[in-house]
């Protein structure tokens, strides 16, 4: 069996012949919000973090300029950031109160992959949590996602998620010290007032020692996500995290959480007049959106924000940008500080935030990466 680790997971397993009147197609990403501190930057540090975020959307525009699934562009995006020790998933996840990992993900389309057509459209996606020994915990959301026989359900948890991965999808669990990286602990253990001392793991990877020093979030609570748009109109959202620093032990946070920290929906316009326009603008009857939200996520689980975006545009006709930035600034009042990434079915993108910064970035059919960090920076 293919190692879920291996390259295919980054392109399409079935490719799909596409019209020769392609459709749209972006890519959007973010690598947490919230944290991230202008005083302690640098143009290095900057250049090392804006590095890493171009490589995760030239992964996922791999995908999509070769005619791939959405779902599939995005796993490839966030792959790319859960093995970067810079950002809070995978390597370098952050850790709860005991000193230990628990990561969470999530995948949502707007409708199922032209690649894998048996999917029912009510799947819709689904989110994990409590994952201890996952290397990559958006590829597994995308399996258990494409496996609705073995997996019925919209939320799944901790060992029993992980075994059946390993026994019927193939996943090969890592040793939990995988995470850990020393920046990470040191941090975890300041935070309760503790000694840094001893440690409990001695890394020899001199790319994580050399990433460690670079952090700009300091207590993360971000997430990583991508939000991509493919030629066929799916919209497909992908997020990963190890969660909020110095949570309690067994917290499930919004990451996993439908409509909370991701959505995807598509449907139908509704009205003979908006039918109309339509049809004028070329936009087509169907409509659909995709979002991933990070930041402090108990707050995003309390307003619904990912999904009042998707209501708002859906039911009150609001372009994508004003629904996010209304749906940011909910949380902005209720004390949540975050961001979200979000794309439409039209390949418009909306990147807002509330905070000092959120690693993010854009890429669209020219193929080049525009990124940014702070939240007064334009995206270059």
């Amino acid at each position: 069996m293919v190692s879920p680790n291996s390259l295919n997971e980054k392109v399409p397993l079935l490719r799909i012949p596409v019209s020769s009147k392609k459709g749209k197609y972006v890519l959007v990403i973010h690598g947490g919000a919230g944290t991230m501190d202008r005083a302690s930057s640098s143009p290095a540090k900057e250049a090392m973090y804006k590095n890493v975020l171009s490589a995760a959307l030239r992964a996922g525009y791999a995908v999509l300029a070769d005619g791939g699934e959405a779902m599939d562009a995005a796993v490839a995006a966030v792959t790319v950031l859960e093995d970067c020790p810079l950002f809070n998933s995978g390597k370098g996840a952050v850790f709860n109160v005991a000193g230990k990992n628990e990561l969470e993900s999530s995948i949502m389309l707007s409708k199922p992959p032209s690649s894998h057509p048996e999917i029912p459209a009510s799947r819709r996606g689904i989110g994990l949590t409590l994952l201890t020994q996952t290397r990559n915990p958006s590829q597994l959301a995308r399996a258990f996602y494409l496996s609705p026989a073995l997996a019925p359900h919209a939320m799944l948890s901790g060992a029993s998620a992980e075994e059946t991965s390993q026994d019927y999808l193939g996943f090969e669990l890592v040793d939990p010290s995988y995470y850990y990286t020393e920046g990470r602990w040191k941090e975890h253990r300041r935070g309760l007032g503790l000694s840094e001392e001893p440690l409990p793991h001695r890394q020899n990877n001199s790319q994580s020692c050399r990433y460690e020093s670079e952090h700009l979030d300091k207590l993360p609570t971000g997430t990583v996500g991508a939000v991509a748009l493919d030629v066929r109109g799916c919209i497909a959202a992908v997020t990963s995290t190890g969660g909020k620093t110095n949570k309690l032990v067994g917290r499930v946070g919004d990451t996993p959480q439908m409509g909370s920290g991701y959505w995807a929906e598509e449907w139908i316009v509704d009205g003979w007049l908006r039918k109309a326009w339509n049809h004028i603008s070329g936009k087509g009857r169907k409509r659909a959106v995709g979002v991933s939200g990070t930041g402090d996520g108990d707050y995003f689980i309390r307003l619904a924000t990912a999904s009042t975006i998707g209501r708002r545009v859906r039911f009150l006709h609001e372009p994508l940008q004003k629904a996010a930035e209304w749906a940011v600034e909910d949380l902005r009042k209720e004390g949540g500080a975050g961001g979200v990434i979000a794309v439409d079915s039209s390949g418009n993108v909306a990147m807002p935030l509330n905070s000092s910064g959120m690693y993010r970035g854009v890429i669209r059919e020219d193929g080049v990466p525009k990124t940014a960090i702070f939240d007064d920076d334009v995206l270059s």
